[in-house]
């Protein structure tokens, strides 16, 4: 698994990067140790420039990394509320510490996974998923957090053409989540996916 997915034991060492989130120039906080740790990953790029910001609701960045999803919807919207989750602890502290910088913290609450009540209902839930973790651990990351969407809910999933992004498609679809490609570029897939469907 990943270095990511752990929390780093040397002390924290911060840097800082730059990145134009949906029209917003903005600054992160950022340390090795975290996913997209030293600038805007290509994938998360890619889906911030594909997919609007909501205008209202309450809001998931699953797998939050230092928080540039998370924080670049709240600047975007000041309607929107944000739970921001990884379970790398230093991930959480710098989407925190980039809430605060860029005056939102207000609106982003940054936790751990098993921090969130289970009752909580997301109206969209946007993420990068870790596809390096293994596919079985996707599909369970992926079986816990999918059903949270509100009845009408929808998620944004970017996924490397290259790491599965077709077939996991197909794999949320045969799940009873009705998922469509909206998006291709860069090597990249962007997945609307909605919420499940009963039979």
């Amino acid at each position: 698994m990943s270095h990511y997915f752990h929390t780093p034991d040397e002390p924290l060492v911060t840097h800082e990067f730059k990145a134009t989130v949906f029209g917003n120039d903005l600054t992160f906080t950022a340390s090795r140790g975290v996913f997209s740790g030293h600038k805007l990953d290509l994938g998360t790029s890619v889906l911030l420039r594909e997919v609007d910001p909501p205008e209202t609701g309450h809001v998931l960045d699953l797998g939050c990394g230092v928080g540039t999803i998370a924080v670049g919807l709240a600047v975007a919207t000041p309607g929107i509320t944000v739970d921001a989750v990884d379970v790398n602890a230093r991930a959480v502290e710098l989407t925190r510490m980039n809430a605060e910088r860029h005056g939102v913290a207000d609106r982003i609450r940054a936790m751990a996974p098993d921090e969130v009540d289970e009752a909580t209902r997301y109206d969209e839930i946007w993420s990068n998923p870790p596809i390096r973790i293994g596919k079985d651990a996707l599909h369970e990351l992926l079986l816990t957090w999918l059903p949270r969407l509100a009845d009408d809910g929808v998620a944004w999933l970017v996924v490397g053409k290259n790491l599965g992004g077709d077939s996991l498609q197909r794999w949320l679809n045969d799940q009873g989540f009705p998922t469509q490609r909206v998006a291709s570029a860069k090597g990249f897939r962007v997945l609307k996916t909605g919420s499940r469907v009963h039979s």
